[in-house]
C-alpha cells in the first residue's frame, strides 16, 4: 500500500519548509528565529537557506508551479509569525486542496503504476456534495466579488484579508466558514488561493463569535486595514466604528477580552470594529454584515471611500 502521504512527508513537507525559511530570511528573520517558528533546529534552517532551488525542483515533480509554491511559503510565513497551529491548518489545506483536485495524480502514478485507475484522492477530498455546499459556495461568491475590484486592494493590510461567513445556529470557529489561507494580494488584485472551507478561520472567526454574541444578526465578518486615512473615509461614509481601547494587548485572548468589554457598552447595531494595535501589533478594522455577500459589498464600499481620500 502506497498512500500519498508519503509524497507529503518525502517531497511536500520538507519542500515547503525551505521554501517558508526562504521566505522569513528574505524579511529579515534571523535564523534561530526562523528555527524557533518551525519548530525545527537551526542547523536545518542553515541547510534549508544553502541549498539551490531544491524546494522549487521538489514541487515541480509534484507538478506544483513555482508561482503557486511562492504563495503556499508567503501564507504559511505569515500564519507561523501569528500562531504555528494556523500554519499546521493551512499546511493540511493546501494538500487536501492537491489531493481533490488530482494535482498530485501523475506523480502519485508514476511512483507507483499499478494506482493507474486511482482515483481515491479526488473522491475524498474534490467536490464532495454535502449540506454545507451552500454556505461554501455564499462565501465563494463573496470572494469574488473583492477579487474583481481594483480598488479593494487598497485596503488590504499586511496581514491579509478573511471573510468568516456563520450559517444558522454556528457556535465555534469550526462551524463557521471562511478562505483557508486567506485572501492576498497578487501584484495589483486580491486573491483567493483556496476553496472556502468550515474551520478556517480562528481570529476572524473568534471576533465574529464575539460580535454575534451581541447581536446575532451579524452572521459575518471581514478584516481590512485601519489607518488615518481609513478614519477620514469612514467618517466621510457617516460609520461609526465601535473602538477598543488601546491596552497595548499583546495576544488575540486579550483583542476578544477588549471587544467583549467594549461590546458590554455598546448600543444598537455595530458594523464595523476598530483594532488599534499594539507594538508589532498592525491596526485593523473589522466589518460586519448580515450575510458574507453583504460584508464584501460593504468592503467595497469602504474600499472605494477609501480610494476617494486620496
Amino acid at each position: 500500500m502506497h498512500p500519498p502521504c508519503e509524497m507529503m512527508a518525502d517531497s511536500f513537507l520538507p519542500a515547503m519548509r525551505e521554501a517558508v525559511a526562504r521566505q522569513l530570511a528574505g524579511e529579515g528573520f534571523s535564523q534561530g528565529r526562523i528555527a524557533g517558528l518551525m519548530g525545527v533546529t537551526q542547523a536545518s534552517v542553515s541547510l534549508y537557506l544553502k541549498s539551490k532551488g531544491r524546494s522549487s525542483t521538489l514541487l515541480r515533480q509534484l507538478g506544483v508551479p513555482d508561482e503557486d509554491g511562492r504563495l503556499y511559503a508567503s501564507l504559511l510565513a505569515e500564519d507561523l509569525k501569528k500562531n504555528p497551529v494556523y500554519a499546521v491548518g493551512t499546511l493540511y489545506s493546501i494538500w487536501s486542496d492537491l489531493l481533490g483536485r488530482g494535482s498530485m495524480c501523475p506523480a502519485h502514478r508514476s511512483l507507483y503504476p499499478q494506482l493507474a485507475q486511482c482515483d481515491v484522492c479526488v473522491k475524498a477530498f474534490g467536490g464532495r456534495e454535502t449540506e454545507s455546499a451552500g454556505a461554501i459556495e455564499h462565501v465563494a461568491e463573496a470572494v469574488s466579488l473583492v477579487e474583481r475590484s481594483s480598488a479593494f486592494v487598497k485596503i488590504m493590510p499586511e496581514v491579509s484579508v478573511n471573510i468568516a461567513y456563520a450559517p444558522k445556529g454556528a457556535s465555534s470557529t469550526q462551524e463557521i466558514v471562511a478562505v483557508p489561507g486567506r485572501i492576498v494580494r497578487v501584484g495589483s488584485a486580491a486573491r483567493s488561493f483556496l476553496k472556502p472551507e468550515y474551520g478556517a478561520s480562528t481570529h476572524v472567526a473568534r471576533v465574529l463569535l464575539t460580535v454575534m454574541g451581541h447581536d446575532p444578526a451579524m452572521r459575518s465578518s471581514m478584516n481590512v486595514r485601519y489607518d488615518p486615512r481609513m478614519a477620514r473615509a469612514l467618517r466621510g461614509m457617516r460609520l461609526k466604528p465601535l473602538a477598543l481601547k488601546d491596552t497595548q494587548v499583546k495576544s488575540e485572548s486579550e483583542m476578544i477580552a477588549s471587544l467583549k468589554n467594549a461590546l458590554g457598552s455598546a448600543t444598537g447595531r455595530v458594523e464595523a470594529v476598530v483594532d488599534p494595535g499594539a507594538p508589532g501589533l498592525e491596526p485593523g478594522l473589522y466589518l460586519f454584515a448580515r450575510d458574507a455577500v453583504e460584508v464584501a459589498r460593504l468592503g467595497l464600499k469602504v474600499a472605494r471611500a477609501y480610494s476617494a481620500e486620496a
